[in-house]
C-alpha cells in the first residue's frame, strides 16, 4: 500500500466512525465516508462485480480525486476494499479522473484520466489530462504503468477513457472539448499502452454541448449506442432541466468505418439527480449501467452528516425496435423483498390515505387506471417533502421535491404513455427516489430528505382508480 493510499485510509476509518447515518442509503452504494460522484471501472472479475468510483476521502466537498474500490456478489451487497488510485504521480498529481476497467488475460485493467496543470491552476491553458493504466492480480492492489497516451496538440479537456474489446484489438473513446464544442475521440491498441489514434467517433452539433463527459460505446440488438455526458445544453420546455445531462445517441459503427447516427440524443434519465452512468456486461451477457445519483452545484444536504454523493440502483439496458433505450432495475433487487403488503384496489374521490407509518427502504408498486381516473391529480406523497403524481391536465408525470430549508426545490416529468394503464415501481431508500414507468418506458431518480416518512395516496379534484398497489420492505 502506497503512503498517499495508507492517508487515505487512515482518514476514512476516523471519518467513518463520525457519520451520522440518518439519510445514509441501506441498499445503494455510497462512500465510506467524504466525498463521492461518477462510478468507474465497473467490471465481472474473479466471481465479482467491481465498482470503483470518483473519491475525495478527507473532506465532503470535491477535491483531488482518488479511485474509491466497492465489490459485490449480487450488485446490491458491498464490501469497501481499499482505496485503489491516490494522486501520487507526476502523470496524475492533481486527481485521478474517471475512467474504466477491462479484464485482460489473468489482469484487471484500470485505465484513467490523470489529471495535472503545468503552472497556474486558474488558467485551462495550463490543464493537461493524459489517460493512464494501473494493473493488478488480485482485483484490490494495483501496479500503477504510468501514462499510456498524451493529450493531443491542442487539446485541454480529454478525460473519461472507456475501453473495451472488439476482435483481437482493444478500443477507447474518450471524452473531448475543441473550443466550445463537445466530441468523443476514438483509439485502438492491441496491448493497452500503445495506442493509435482513429480519429473523432462523434461531434457536437449547435447547441449540443461544450464538452461530452463519460462517453461509453456498446451494442445493443445489432446497434452501437454511444452514451455520454453533455455539458452546456440548454433547457428547453421540459428537457434538458438539469445543469448537465446524461443521455445516448443510436447508429451504426464497425472498425475501420464512421459512426452513423441514426436517432436524436435522448436522455436516460429525467429526475434531478442523475450523472455520468457507465455500463458493464454482466456474466450472463446483461448490460447494466449504474449512475451518480447527484447533480453538480445541487444542494447536498448529506454533507453535514460526513459523506456526499451515492450510486444509483444498477439497471439493465435495453433496445427497444425504434431505438429507444429503456432502462429496468437488475433482476437482483427482487432478492431483497421481504414483507409484501397490499394495500388493496381502491378509488380514491378527492381524498388522501395514509398507506404506510414508515416508508424509509422500499420498493411501491402502483398501477393506474388511467381511463377511470379524472381527478385533476392523483399520486403518491412521502409527507410533504415529496409527490409523484398524474398532472391530467398537463398529461405528464411528475416528480416534485419540496425541501426549502434546504434549497432543494422543483419538479421533474415525463409524458404520460400512450396506454390505458400506468405502472410504476418505485425504490425509496434513506435519500433517493428512483421511479422506472411501464417497465423502463422511462425512469426518474431524485435525491430526498425527509424528517418524517409517512406515505400517502391521494387523488384531488375528481376520483382515481387504482388496480393495484402494495409495498415489499427490503433487506
Amino acid at each position: 500500500m502506497t503512503l498517499l493510499i495508507d492517508k487515505a485510509e487512515q482518514a476514512l476509518r476516523v471519518k467513518g466512525e463520525q457519520l451520522n447515518r440518518r439519510w445514509y442509503p441501506e441498499y445503494h452504494l455510497a462512500a465510506r465516508a467524504g466525498w463521492m460522484n461518477d462510478p468507474n471501472g465497473l467490471v465481472w472479475f474473479e466471481g465479482w462485480y467491481h465498482a470503483f468510483y470518483q473519491h475525495h476521502p478527507y473532506s465532503t466537498q470535491w477535491g483531488p480525486m482518488h479511485w474509491g474500490h466497492a465489490r459485490s456478489r449480487d450488485l446490491l451487497h458491498w464490501e469497501h476494499l481499499p482505496v485503489a488510485l491516490a494522486p501520487e504521480g507526476p502523470e496524475d498529481k492533481d486527481g485521478c479522473f474517471s475512467g474504466s476497467a477491462v479484464v485482460n488475460g489473468n489482469e484487471l485493467a484500470l485505465v484513467y484520466t490523470g489529471h495535472k496543470f503545468h503552472g497556474c491552476p486558474a488558467s485551462d491553458d495550463n490543464l493537461y489530462q493524459v489517460q493512464c493504466l494501473a494493473t493488478s492480480e488480485d482485483g484490490i492492489h494495483f501496479n500503477r504503468q504510468g501514462q499510456v497516451l498524451d493529450t493531443p496538440a491542442g487539446l485541454h479537456h480529454f478525460r473519461d477513457p472507456k475501453v473495451w474489446k472488439e476482435g483481437e484489438s482493444w478500443y477507447m473513446v474518450v471524452g473531448a472539448r475543441t473550443e466550445d464544442t463537445g466530441m468523443v475521440r476514438l483509439y485502438r491498441s492491441e496491448d493497452l499502452r500503445h495506442w493509435h489514434d482513429e480519429g473523432v467517433l462523434a461531434v457536437a452539433p449547435q447547441g449540443m454541448g461544450f464538452m461530452w463527459e463519460c462517453p461509453d460505446f456498446f451494442t445493443l440488438r445489432g446497434k452501437q449506442v454511444l452514451m455520454f455526458s453533455p455539458q452546456g445544453m440548454q433547457a428547453e420546455g421540459y428537457s434538458n432541466r438539469n445543469l448537465f445531462q446524461s443521455g445516448s445517441i443510436v447508429g451504426h459503427w464497425q472498425p475501420g468505418e464512421n459512426f452513423v447516427q441514426e436517432v436524436a440524443f435522448q436522455e436516460l434519465d429525467h429526475g434531478h439527480d442523475f450523472y455520468a452512468p457507465q455500463s458493464f456486461l454482466a456474466p450472463d451477457g446483461r448490460r447494466i449501467v449504474i449512475g451518480w445519483l447527484a447533480m453538480w452545484e445541487s444542494p447536498m444536504p448529506e454533507q453535514r452528516d460526513g459523506w456526499a454523493g451515492m450510486l444509483s440502483l444498477p439497471r439493465e439496458l435495453t433496445l427497444t425496435a425504434e431505438n429507444r433505450l429503456q432502462m429496468r432495475p437488475v433482476k437482483e433487487v427482487e432478492a431483497m423483498r421481504q414483507d409484501f403488503s397490499s394495500w388493496s384496489a381502491q378509488t380514491l374521490d378527492n381524498q388522501a390515505l395514509c398507506v404506510m407509518d414508515h416508508c424509509e427502504t422500499t420498493e411501491v408498486i402502483l398501477e393506474w387506471d388511467r381511463v377511470g381516473s379524472d381527478a385533476e391529480q392523483y399520486g403518491i406523497a412521502l409527507e410533504e417533502g415529496m409527490r409523484l403524481y398524474v398532472d391530467n391536465q398537463a398529461q405528464r408525470l411528475i416528480l416534485e421535491r419540496h425541501y426549502p430549508q434546504f434549497g432543494l426545490c422543483g419538479q421533474r416529468s415525463v409524458p404520460l404513455p400512450q396506454t390505458a394503464a400506468l405502472s410504476l415501481r418505485v425504490f425509496f431508500d434513506k435519500s433517493s427516489v428512483e421511479v422506472f414507468v411501464n417497465d423502463g418506458e422511462a425512469c426518474l431518480s431524485s435525491r430526498i430528505y425527509p424528517d418524517q416518512r409517512k406515505l400517502h395516496i391521494f387523488a384531488w379534484s375528481g376520483k382515481a382508480v387504482l388496480n393495484e398497489s402494495g409495498a415489499w420492505y427490503l433487506k
